[in-house]
């Protein structure tokens, strides 16, 4: 009689982070660029550095080639507004799911199913070091225990989402990030569970993980100081607006944490519709002119095309450069969107 494994059909043993990253090495160039990126968000977070922080792009990346070109985008609009905006590309390849669907990048590349990790990884793995290459600082979310072992050298800021900031085992991963972290506020909108997060991701813990060569291991961490609260709406109403921002404010001020907040123009503050992320994003600047510092940075779920599309029986049918999970704004909007921004910024400065 059998007692253990009896809903696992098979277990397959993948490449350790280490050899992973032995076949796509971090050169010392790129590790001093992606330290200085880090550096500067800790900066902002720390209120050194006056800009706003924008995390932007796709809202999961299922095409390297398309987003590789958005990026040469990007970096050459992160050139014009550097000097009121730091612009972060959104690289996100896991996709949290309520019930189904398509799981990301590094769970599903081939988009069919067929659940090629290994493929995902390397996949992942090498658009991150063509994107720091390009000079462009990148964020992510940190879905799984796992798969920061294989890519979190190269993130210069991470997310917790809204299903999991309640988490203990991803409080404890983050507090062990190197980089700064955004934890979002529950789905129902919630703040509480976001504010307890920054009090545990900010203390050491020790928990069982993974280590470079795959072994099972206790992780102790020293706790991460840069941890801050994203604002994504909720229950089904935004919380963009200034009464919520303040009461944010309150609430982070009374537990003696850091008055760090980040705005999420998606999700429910535009009621998952890319035409209201703007608004979201315009109400963010005017607080921020009006004299709100607390306000450090915004998201933007951001593609080439606009709109999503679902994917096809023949991938070939695939539009190019519009998302297959949520809805986007297109490049045209989200460039004069920042430029705006970045103009009003600097007229009021």
């Amino acid at each position: 009689m059998h007692t253990e494994n009896l809903n696992i059909e098979m277990t397959e043993v993948i490449a350790t982070p280490a050899e992973v990253k032995s076949q796509l090495p971090l050169s010392d160039d790129l590790a001093t660029t992606i330290t200085n990126h880090r550096h500067i968000l800790q900066n902002i977070l720390n209120g050194t550095d006056a800009r706003l922080f924008v995390v932007v792009g796709p809202c999961s990346i299922h095409d390297p080639e398309a987003a590789l070109d958005y990026a040469q985008k990007l970096k050459k609009l992160a050139h014009e507004v550097s000097d009121q905006i730091v612009l972060v590309m959104r690289v996100y390849f896991e996709k949290p799911r309520t019930t189904t669907g398509w799981k990301g990048l590094i769970n599903d590349p081939h988009l069919n199913g067929s659940f090629d990790i290994v493929t995902g990884l390397h996949k992942a793995r090498k658009l991150m070091l063509d994107l720091v290459s390009l000079g462009l600082p990148i964020a992510s979310e940190a879905l799984d225990p796992i798969s920061p072992q294989y890519l979190a050298d190269l993130i210069s800021w991470s997310a917790i989402g809204a299903r999991t900031t309640e988490s203990q085992t991803h409080r404890e991963m983050a507090s062990g990030l190197s980089s700064p972290v955004g934890f979002k506020n529950a789905t129902d909108g919630s703040l509480k569970v976001a504010i307890d997060a920054l009090q545990a991701v900010s203390s050491p813990h020790s928990f069982l993980g993974i280590n470079q060569k795959g072994q099972v291991a206790i992780v102790r961490t020293k706790g991460n100081a840069y941890g801050h609260v994203v604002l994504r709406g909720g229950g089904g109403k935004p919380n963009y607006d200034p009464e919520t921002v303040n009461h944010c404010v309150l609430a982070l001020t009374e537990k003696n944490l850091p008055a760090n907040i980040v705005i999420d123009c998606s999700h429910e503050n535009s009621n998952k519709d890319p035409s209201k992320q703007e608004e979201a994003f315009t109400s963010a600047i005017n607080q921020r002119i009006a004299g709100n510092n607390a306000i450090i940075g915004m998201m933007l779920e951001s593609n080439l095309g606009w709109g999503n599309q679902q994917i096809p029986k023949n991938l070939a049918d695939l539009e190019y450069g519009v998302s297959i999970t949520d809805a986007c704004i297109d490049w045209d909007n989200t460039e004069r969107i920042i430029k705006q921004a970045a103009n009003e910024i600097k007229a009021r400065s």
